[in-house]
């Protein structure tokens, strides 16, 4: 029997502290506090002085990591990046609707 060649990590559907996202992520709090400076991850809102996170930006925390760690790319072209992605999977959700109604 072969072992799990990755860890499975539940995310829960409630938001999640500045802390438990960095630690989540394998980061420091600070870059992200960075990070949202940039608009590269939005907060889902606070409760009273603590940053809170939609755990559904941790995927894009990681991408985030892995651009500028495996392809050295510094934030301002890892934005470009992001911005780039998120209107073709935007362009990709209108056609695929477009084309359901064919």
């Amino acid at each position: 029997m072969s072992l799990p060649k990755y860890k499975i990590v539940v995310i829960p559907d409630r938001p999640v502290t500045l802390d438990a996202l960095a630690h989540r992520a394998g980061v420091h709090p600070r870059f992200i506090e960075q990070l949202v400076d940039l608009g590269l991850i939005l907060p889902a809102g606070r409760e009273g002085a603590t940053l809170m996170f939609d755990p559904s930006c941790l995927p894009r925390l990681r991408m985030i990591g892995r651009m500028r760690k495996t392809l050295g790319i510094n934030l301002a072209g890892i934005s470009v990046i992001l911005d780039l992605l998120d209107r073709m999977y935007a362009l990709q959700r209108d056609y695929e609707s477009l084309r359901g109604r064919i």
